[in-house]
């Protein structure tokens, strides 16, 4: 089956009225670039009594600063994070939201940790929690994400027309490869997860996490705004689901500290989520700044300064505002 024809018969399911016990199956998108692929720490995190001079310490340690085991088990911060951890110290596995990812980490199975880069996770954490507590149905998330890539160029949607920053690059490589992954995942789900034959796929949500390889050239910052714009409208083409809800979480990980033109392109994806300057967007689209999530040092299991620091508390931030907010426009 081709992805048009695919997305076409997802479509008609999305705009049927259902009977009473159809098995529905609730499918977001999450897509982005590194930062949706996801750096947060697990289990290893910043040791406090660290000396560099002293060589039987060391860097990090399991359950260390900024870890997300280290939130689930601190006092402070259990309350919200404990909710991982099962009675046992295990990572708990929903039964109810599965995942498929691109990420080179854990690939395919229930929502739980290890599905961002390697052994960490990203935002599909907090945002699955969100939508699986607020919905009725099972949830699917397919997440389509790759370091290192740009809305300009990698992903450009098809409505911007042809690029003509670096013509030497490919175009639209990786917003082909995006619809190529969405269409085996939605082929395959029966496969992947047994549990949910017989279930009907609904298209019911994207979120994009992306834009940094973005604010590293003046003329992608610049049209960075319209790019989103039209993505938004040719995903909704794509999968044949008018006002399908979509979040923006923006590229805020520099926190207050963010400036030039990576605050040109903070401010222009909120600007997407503008009622008044988009009003066709209005209630179908959210924009969220994500800068005030970005932690102190002190509290991040690295100083690396990108990559949110590994901090597991500003990943799941990210993840659960995004959730959230998706939730808020599904009840619209």
């Amino acid at each position: 089956m081709s992805v048009r024809v695919l997305f076409l018969v997802l479509s008609l399911i999305s705009s049927s009225v259902f009977a009473e016990g159809e098995k529905i199956l609730r499918v977001f998108l999450l897509a982005g670039q590194s930062n949706m692929e996801g750096h947060g720490k697990i289990e290893m995190g910043r040791n406090p009594d660290y000396n560099p001079e002293d060589k039987t310490t060391k860097r990090e340690l399991k359950g260390g600063v900024g870890s997300l085991r280290y939130m689930a088990t601190h006092p402070e911060t259990a309350t919200e994070y404990g909710k991982f951890l099962d009675a046992d110290g295990n990572w708990v596995k929903r039964d109810d939201v599965f995942i498929y990812t691109t990420t080179r980490g854990q690939k395919v199975g229930p929502l739980s940790v290890g599905f961002g880069k390697g052994n960490w996770f990203g935002p599909e954490l907090g945002f699955g929690w969100q939508v699986g507590d607020a919905l009725d149905d099972p949830v699917l998330i397919i997440k389509t994400a790759w370091g290192g890539k740009d809305l300009a160029i990698d992903f450009r949607p098809p409505s911007s027309g042809e690029q003509t920053i670096k013509p030497e690059r490919e175009s639209r490589l990786f917003y082909r490869e995006m619809l190529k992954v969405i269409e085996q995942s939605l082929q395959n789900f029966e496969t992947d997860f047994p549990q949910l034959k017989g279930y009907m796929p609904v298209w019911s949500g994207i979120g994009w996490h992306q834009g940094w390889n973005d604010g590293c050239n003046n003329e992608m910052t610049a049209e960075y705004e319209q790019n989103l714009v039209n993505l938004i409208q040719d995903l909704r083409i794509e999968f044949g689901v008018e006002s399908l809800p979509f979040v923006v979480a923006n590229t805020g990980q520099n926190g207050d500290r963010t400036k030039g033109r990576f605050a040109d392109l903070c401010q222009a994806q909120l600007n997407v989520g503008d009622p008044e300057k988009y009003p066709a967007f209005a209630g179908n689209v959210t924009a969220i700044d994500t800068r005030p999530f970005k932690m102190p040092d002190e509290r991040n299991p690295s100083t690396l300064g990108y990559h949110w620091s590994h901090s597991a508390e500003s990943h799941y931030l990210v993840g659960n505002a995004m959730g959230e907010a998706m939730v808020e426009l599904i009840q619209k």
